[in-house]
């Protein structure tokens, strides 16, 4: 816990697992989410600064870092769907008291934020989105441009058990030119940060539980598809890393217009890129910081 100092770290039972989460400070929820293929330590340069004015949960996602790892059955998607993870959340926030908060989805997590908030409108203050597109923009969108950069994803779209089989047999390797592909900022992973990365993410439970997340797009697309055309009441957010000379492609393809895309789905969006990477938290934590502070000084003077 030296990443997060003054935090508490527990365990919360919910629909049936555990997650890990860590949280501190006092005010306002906010809570942050991960991305693949980190977990809540991902957020340890900017819970800190965060927790001066609000209280910040920050949990390890089903299937991620130390929460539970349920098995999915091939071609049952129900497991990790966007809804699943998203109703795990809305259960931990009610377990320790939370009524409504800020969302802040990095990756991974931006997808189920833009899922809790499209179900539970009434409990989402605003959401922040991360460097990512939709995914219903994306996939309706995709060239080859992003299905080289999205090769991770087309991958585990595959059925069990290719993805895992590929990936469990180098999996250090695969993590590592993950890590180093998508970083645009030298030494914005700390040595401490990575050793949790890949102590939670090298081994074959946490494999199998990715690939059953990545490949649940198939009923991820289908809730998107219900709600075509419903935007989000919450004000929106969206920043992402500009810096693409290492992944080329990245959820824009050539076609895709990172603002443009939220704007079809929310009514009020506002945001920038920042010179970075992918990993925002990490590479830009001061930037990211600043934003979200003035975000929510806009929105109800808490910033």
């Amino acid at each position: 816990m030296t990443m997060f100092e003054g935090f508490t770290s527990s365990r919360v039972e919910v629909n049936g697992i555990g997650l890990h989460v860590v949280q501190g400070g006092t005010g306002p929820a906010v809570l942050l989410l991960h991305g693949y293929p980190q977990s809540h330590v991902m957020w340890h340069k900017v819970a800190p600064g965060l927790a001066r004015t609000f209280t910040v949960i920050a949990p390890d996602m089903r299937g991620y870092g130390d929460s539970d790892k349920p098995k999915a059955a091939p071609g049952d998607h129900e497991v990790y769907c966007k809804r699943t993870t998203a109703n795990d959340l809305l259960a931990m926030m009610d377990h320790l008291g939370h009524r409504r908060w800020h969302v802040v989805g990095h990756d991974r997590g931006a997808r189920v934020a833009h899922r809790m908030a499209l179900d539970r409108p009434d409990r989402i203050t605003s959401f922040t989105s991360l460097d990512v597109v939709s995914s219903q923009a994306a996939f309706e969108g995709m060239d080859a441009s992003l299905a080289f950069a999205w090769f991770h994803w087309n991958l585990m779209r595959q059925p069990y058990p290719l993805p895992e089989t590929l990936i469990g047999n180098s999996v250090r390797t695969y993590l590592d030119f993950l890590m180093e592909r998508w970083c645009a900022t030298p030494g914005a992973i700390t040595p401490e940060a990575y050793a949790e990365y890949e102590r939670c993410f090298c081994n074959p439970e946490a494999v199998n539980s990715t690939c059953a997340e990545y490949r649940s797009i198939e009923l991820d697309l289908r809730h998107d598809d219900a709600d075509r055309g419903r935007k989000l009441a919450c004000p929106m957010l969206v920043l992402w890393g500009t810096d693409t000379s290492k992944r080329p492609g990245w959820q824009t393809g050539s076609k895709l217009d990172m603002l443009d895309t939220w704007r079809e789905r929310a009514a009020s969006v506002r945001g920038h890129g920042l010179d970075c990477g992918h990993f925002v938290p990490e590479e830009r934590p001061d930037e990211l910081l600043a934003a979200l502070l003035d975000f929510y000084t806009d929105i109800d003077g808490t910033g």
